[in-house]
């Protein structure tokens, strides 16, 4: 076998090796040129896998932050707070041992024991379960408390945090504060937090004004965006940018909160000594169409099957014999009304059925006058027939019902509704059955009587105005037409007068020492599915009063349905709210219009002793309140010049050691003037007058002091 030569397979190995060398030295040489132009590409175009690297650099070394929004302010008329921002907390604690902070403090649950013990003074939770809660197997890093930990207020939280427990943390969610708790709540409605898809929770409003403003209430958030370091450190030379948070806008109503704190307390004391199904109250200035009071039961806050709409807006019911009101107003101002007309009570065969008074024996043959002193529906049946069917639909329109009216602030309006078709539906109409309608609805119409025949638009909002404090809506009072003559509107509150203080009438129950009164009861049977509920609980009570008679000034109507206690008439019981709020507002009305008469000037009286002060506003018939060790006055609270009503407080202050005063009987003002002066931190609850506070009297007191006091109305 021959042999290859060793020079030649040398020289065979040496081609081989130079023939790799060069494609090595290509590859290198391609690989080496790819990477230039990626990098070029990338150096030049910033994009890698469709992701832009300087986006991503500014993402990675941007710290971006949310500036919350404040949702608007909620007010009554007097600016106290109806709804307002706050913070609910979730309590956690951190268990895992390993967790110091850097000068080797423990940031763990040190003292179950302890912990649990004050934790249970707090939560609803007892010892032992929050000390088995504490209690984990060292693999977990923080435990929770479910519901008994969740939804903290803010004072909860600050009691908790004063005890600095070592591993006790809150998270923070936004939440919604209603300081009067059930206080016009339909109106107010509320506001609940809302996680968006980005992690971020928000306050979203549902029902009353919280859900009908919520976007003007919501406001938008702001951003802050700075640079920083890899360590996460703020860059010193950065220029942060700063998209500033817009608050939500403020809505002010037109509740007095005088008035509605009685109602409201008037009105739960009936409803729950009633065991009604339902019941509501609304207090409407006449001249005007304002609000100035409006409550339900049950309310969306009732413990016991609370109700998630609002009665006034959104139910459609039959009124029964308030609806007369408006017959007899058509019927005398379309000229087909006689008085002393007479016709046979009792019962009454019409359209292939029958009319039936509430005494169905009735009281033999009356005038038309005692029909509406004793609420008679034969009688009213007569008088839908003596003007006939066309004119009494036509007022029925002229006073606005069977459409809605789309009160500012109130949103699902129910139109109301009436077939309006055959001889006996149209004349149950003239006494309110057989036709729906709304409270907005019948409070607009009973204007026309009250206010010369001028119908006014009821309204509760007064105004929305931005974080910027500009008024961007405003509501004023709006006549929506005129369906009866003054002359007529006269007439018709004398015959309501008539049911108040004549022997026939009905509303006996519903005089007060000292006023006239102007009022018209009203008894409707429920209808349903299968027709009209029969049994004594099953009707729907209500009376529209007026005053004063001659020229009201306030309208209240009130609704009872389905008392299942009527040991107490109906009626009797519906005067337990109408009587003490009539009586407080005419009563109110008689001291304001002697007040406008009892203004004094306030005098200068900074740089005079506690004595000359007190002696200079005795001489004007003002209270003084000296406040401070000072030898003298160094701020007044009324500045010089400036009217104050005889009797009113002026809070002067000395400076040095400052005692508190016994505050009993001072209205909120007077309150939130004197914690303003001294630099408190006021909590207020309730609305009305002082009953309690929580630094006892001649207490010295310095700035920054929390102060949390109670009101109550005047009974």
């Amino acid at each position: 076998m021959n042999k290859e030569p060793e020079r030649a397979r040398n020289k065979r190995n040496n081609r081989n090796q130079g023939t790799f060398g060069k494609w090595l030295f290509l590859i290198t040489v391609s690989l080496f040129a790819l990477f230039i132009v990626r990098f070029a590409y990338i150096a030049i175009n910033k994009d890698v896998q469709h992701v832009n690297l300087r986006s991503k650099a500014e993402q990675t070394y941007t710290q971006r932050q949310v500036i919350q929004a404040r949702r608007g302010t909620i007010y009554d008329s007097e600016g106290n707070k109806l709804a307002t921002d706050t913070s609910r907390y979730t309590l956690y604690a951190i268990v895992d041992h390993h967790q110091r902070s850097n000068s080797g403090k423990p940031l763990y649950v040190t003292n179950k024991k302890k912990t649990a013990r004050i934790l249970a003074r707090y939560i609803d939770e007892p010892a032992s379960k929050i000390k088995k809660t504490l209690t984990t197997d060292g693999q977990t890093y923080q435990v929770e408390f479910g519901t008994a930990g969740s939804n903290l207020s803010v004072a909860t939280m600050q009691k908790i945090k004063s005890y600095h427990l070592p591993g006790i943390n809150f998270v923070a969610t936004p939440a919604r504060q209603y300081p009067e708790g059930e206080f016009a709540s339909q109106l107010i409605g509320m506001a609940n937090p809302k996680t968006e898809d980005n992690g971020t929770t928000k306050l979203v409003g549902q029902l009353g004004l919280e859900g009908y403003f919520n976007k003007q209430l919501t406001g938008t958030n702001g951003i802050r965006q700075d640079k920083q370091d890899v360590y996460g450190y703020r860059l010193a030379n950065s220029k942060g940018t700063v998209k500033p948070a817009v608050n939500g806008d403020d809505v002010h109503t037109t509740i007095d909160p005088q008035t509605q704190h009685l109602i409201e307390t008037k009105v739960n004391k009936v409803f729950k000594a009633s065991k009604a199904n339902a019941m509501t109250a609304v207090v409407m200035e006449a001249k005007t169409g304002k609000i100035i009071a409006a409550t339900q039961r049950p309310t969306l806050r009732s413990k016991k099957n609370p109700v998630w709409r609002n009665m006034l807006a959104q139910d459609a019911y039959e009124p029964g014999s308030t609806m007369k009101v408006l017959a007899l107003s058509a019927a005398i101002d379309s000229g087909h009304f006689n008085p002393n007309d007479t016709f046979n009570s009792g019962t009454w065969s019409l359209g292939g059925g029958k009319i039936t008074d509430w005494s169905s024996s009735g009281w033999g043959a009356i005038t038309y006058k005692d029909a509406f002193d004793l609420s008679s529906n034969v009688g009213f049946a007569h008088v839908e027939q003596n003007m006939g069917a066309d004119t009494w639909y036509k007022y029925i329109k002229r006073f606005g019902l069977l459409k809605k009216v789309n009160v500012d602030g109130m949103g699902s309006e129910v139109n109301g509704y009436t077939q309006f078709k055959g001889a006996l539906e149209q004349a149950n109409t003239a006494f309110g059955q057989g036709i729906t309608v709304n409270e907005l609805q019948m409070m607009q119409a009973f204007s026309a009587v009250a206010n010369r025949g001028k119908m006014m638009k009821p309204y509760f909002v007064s105004k929305v105005v931005n974080s910027k404090g500009k008024t961007v809506k405003s509501n004023h009072p709006k006549q929506v037409g005129k369906p009866i003559k003054a002359k007529t509107a006269k007439q018709v509150l004398g015959y309501m007068e008539g049911v108040v203080y004549d022997e026939k009438g009905l509303g006996h129950m519903y005089q007060i020492k000292g006023h006239r009164i102007a009022a018209k009861t009203g008894t409707a049977q429920i209808g349903g599915a299968n027709g009209y509920s029969k049994g004594d609980t099953n009707y729907l009570y209500s009376m529209v009063g007026m005053a004063p008679a001659k020229h009201p000034r306030y309208i209240i109507y009130i609704t009872l349905r389905q008392p299942q206690n009527i040991s107490t008439p109906a009626a009797n019981q519906i005067a337990e709210v109408f009587n003490p709020t009539m009586k407080m507002l005419l009563n109110r009305q008689s001291t304001t219009k002697s007040a406008k008469h009892s203004m004094v000037n306030v005098p200068n009286l900074v740089g005079q002793s506690s004595q000359q002060a007190t002696t200079k506003l005795g001489q004007k018939h003002l209270q003084a309140v000296v406040l401070g060790s000072g030898k003298t006055i160094r701020k007044q609270s009324i500045p010089a010049g400036q009217q104050a009503l005889i009797n009113q407080r002026v809070i002067l202050t000395t400076g040095g050691t400052v005692q508190l005063p016994d505050m009993s009987g001072w209205s909120s003002a007077d309150v939130e003037q004197l914690a303003a002066m001294l630099h408190l931190k006021l909590k207020e609850e309730g609305s009305g007058y002082l009953v309690s506070q929580s630094i006892a009297a001649n207490t010295q007191v310095k700035a920054q002091t929390t102060l949390t006091v109670k009101y109550k109305p005047k009974e």
